[in-house]
């Protein structure tokens, strides 16, 4: 008997599968032109700008308010860990808000990813991404707007490549935190999981908050942590030097690459994607 069977119960208080096995919801369009006549659509792409605004105006006080406190005191300010729980609370209370709204993307890594499981259509994505920038630039401005001697002097968290690391360095941190983003991601809002157990919508936003919180942990020494291309793009373009384009297109190549990743293993190992077609082409092909 197939553990996705769905049970149903016998008169004689015995149990019997039904003919109800889970099946894979199906793959969004490639193209889907419809959507630009649904206000739901535009419902998610505003979610989606206004969410990137606040993660990233959240972000930037965070650190500009540790530089500023840490430049007196060695002891001041929230510290590392502090910029970490602040940056994966945020993004777990942005999820909570927006998940039944846009799919809470928040960030064009996690975006590209669920485009690349056909998860969103094309149109879709790229409006995504579009509205998560602008989000991210109008949050670093809006930051900026408040404490702009702070911001210019601590450099309005942009990412930058830190002394004694290696371009390979930094792009291989970018990779492998948005893959582990990525795929927390795709683990967390697994359409099999959720039909399974009806806890894990609920807890959904959890397990991806405390990804990014860990990440940061990892990462903010080495590049300041991006595994967001908006979130870079943002702080770039608002505090707009030099030193924060100098490496800018590893904030861009590494997410992408580690949402790639992380899309084809979820979707081809742990899914079995590519068994199940295999599967499907053995069985056409004996009929």
């Amino acid at each position: 008997m197939s553990s996705n069977s769905v049970f149903e119960r016998r008169s004689n208080g015995g149990l019997a599968a039904t003919a109800k096995d889970y099946q894979d919801p199906p793959p969004a369009p490639f193209i889907d032109a419809g959507e630009f006549t649904q206000w739901s659509f535009y419902r998610a792409i505003t979610v989606e700008f206004v969410a990137t605004l606040l993660f990233l105006y959240i972000l930037v006080l965070t650190v500009i308010g540790y530089d500023t406190q840490s430049a007196t005191n060695v002891c001041g300010g929230v510290g590392v860990l502090g910029i970490a729980w602040a940056v994966g609370g945020m993004i777990f209370v942005l999820v909570y808000c927006t998940a039944g709204i846009s799919g809470g993307h928040i960030n064009p890594a996690v975006t590209f990813g669920l485009f690349l499981a056909r998860k969103i259509s094309l149109i879709r994505a790229v409006f995504y991404i579009m509205a998560q920038c602008l989000g991210a630039i109008c949050g670093c401005a809006l930051a900026k707007s408040f404490q702009k001697g702070y911001y210019v002097r601590y450099r309005g968290g942009t990412n930058i490549l830190a002394d004694g690391y290696s371009i390979t360095t930094g792009l291989a941190a970018e990779i492998a935190g948005t893959f582990i983003l990525v795929y927390t991601v795709f683990s967390a809002t697994d359409p099999k999981r959720n039909a399974r157990d009806s806890h894990v919508p609920v807890l959904a936003p959890l397990p991806i908050g405390f990804a990014v919180f860990i990440v940061h942990l990892a990462t903010i020494p080495i590049t300041g942590t991006g595994i967001n291309p908006a979130r870079s793009f943002g702080a770039a373009v608002i505090y707009n030097r030099t030193e924060a384009w100098d490496h800018h297109w590893i904030f861009w190549v590494g997410p992408f690459v580690g949402a790639a990743i992380a899309a084809i293993y979820h979707q081809v190992i742990i899914r079995a994607g590519a068994v199940k077609a295999l599967g499907s082409f053995k069985t056409s092909s004996a009929l």
